[in-house]
């Protein structure tokens, strides 16, 4: 069979990671397994969610006979992602930790470590992604060992190296990879590329991961878990009480305990009122948090967003975005919201302006516009800017309608 090649594999105390690194190692890979540990208190039952997380990796690992060990990210996950999470709720933007996290924790800080200082040839994850260094074989749905293995030397290919979203589309994670570096993903395997979560748990269940099966899966902020989420962030921000105002007629529906608590397009739970308000603006300057009575108010549709210098994967635009600095594709800012047709246009400081081929529900400052040209994820940038709204632009439509013998009559 050969030298099987040393891979470190990321694991969360879930079943895909578990499920991956049953397959890394079915297929002749010596693996060794690492746990991070991100974030450092218990959640609202005095459970502390990452030690029980830990215990089931390292079960895993002792059934797989596999070397354990821990790290611990707490203080970086603090410098790098939460408190960068802290500022943009403050600007009255609404993050992405999970992206932000993979850029800077897993695939920066737990790569580096897994390379440097465990010498490994590649780092692997449960993500449901593929990459354009893949071999076919790693994404059939068998997990019969192979015969030869099938990592090859990717640092001898100069090419970029491409991200493509994972057989089950459902479960694909590429949007949450979308800032990852060109050096982190040339050695990144991941096993679950070609699978669907059905065949994984089955997988799992034949391999007696009874422990991590009866898990629900983690739907919180990245590392955290789910809290309460007025009640968590109010720990960390002082109050910034204001008021919600209608955005139909300026009036004063009621009040709120910052505008970091809510965010664009969420339900504003006002006291007093029958009917369902919807977030669809907030002035950081006054604290106002401007509503509307509708879930698809005008206030609500945009089609225009600009992000910040875009990342792209393979490190440079597209060749037909940088020829005639226009491109059609397809974009995402939420998970698992359907991809969305849209024009691409380059700006000159690295930025992009997106325009969708129709209007879109909360379009949302500090969430990220990830792009698609077929089944690539070409990367992604922070929404810093919005386009007009739908009610915006209905309200100047009205004004320019005013016939100019009225204007000048004062009717």
């Amino acid at each position: 069979m050969g030298v099987a090649r040393h891979v470190v594999c990321a694991m969360s105390g879930g079943v895909d990671s578990s499920v991956a690194a049953l397959l890394l190692k079915k297929r002749g890979y010596h693996v060794t397994g690492v746990f991070m540990k991100n974030w450092d208190s218990l959640d609202e039952r005095g459970v502390c969610t990452s030690e029980r997380d830990c215990d089931d990796a390292y079960k895993v690992c002792r059934v797989l006979d596999m070397p354990f060990h821990q790290v611990s990210y707490v203080k970086e996950y603090w410098h790098e992602v939460f408190s960068n999470l802290l500022r943009e709720y403050q600007k009255g933007r609404t993050p992405n930790p999970d992206i932000i996290c993979n850029k800077h924790i897993k695939f920066k800080h737990f790569y580096q470590y897994a390379v440097s200082s465990l010498g490994a040839d590649a780092m692997a994850t449960g993500h449901y992604a593929r990459t354009s260094l893949e071999d076919e074989e790693v994404f059939q749905q068998t997990h019969t060992p192979v015969p030869r293995p099938l990592f090859r030397d990717r640092l001898e290919i100069r090419n970029p190296v491409r991200l493509y979203q994972g057989a089950d589309r459902l479960k694909d994670q590429t949007f949450f990879l979308s800032q990852i570096s060109q050096d982190a993903l040339r050695q990144t395997i991941f096993p679950l590329a070609g699978l669907t979560k059905d065949f994984v748990k089955k997988i799992a269940a034949e391999a007696g991961f009874h422990h991590v099966l009866k898990k629900k899966e983690s739907m919180g902020i990245c590392f955290i878990g789910e809290r309460h989420f007025e009640d968590f962030i109010l720990e960390y921000l002082e109050p910034k009480p204001g008021h919600f105002v209608s955005i139909e007629d300026g009036k004063i529906m009621g009040k709120h305990k910052g505008w970091f608590t809510f965010t664009l397009g969420q339900r504003a739970r006002i006291g007093g009122q029958k009917d369902p308000w919807f977030v669809v603006d907030k002035d950081i300057t006054t604290g106002e948090i401007f509503v509307g009575p509708t879930t698809n108010h005008p206030a609500l549709l945009r089609d225009t967003v600009q992000t910040n210098r875009f990342h792209w994967i393979t490190e440079e635009p597209p060749a037909e975005l940088i020829r005639t600095q226009m491109m059609d594709c397809h974009f995402r800012f939420l998970h698992q919201m359907p991809l969305c047709p849209c024009t691409v246009t380059l700006n000159l400081d690295g930025s992009v302006w997106i325009t969708a081929k129709r209007p879109l529900r909360a379009l949302t400052p500090g969430q990220f516009a990830v792009l698609y040209k077929g089944d690539e994820c070409l990367g992604s940038g922070k929404i810093v800017r919005l386009g007009p709204s739908e009610h915006t632009l209905q309200k100047r439509h009205l004004q320019l309608s005013v016939p100019i013998s009225s204007m000048a009559t004062g009717v």
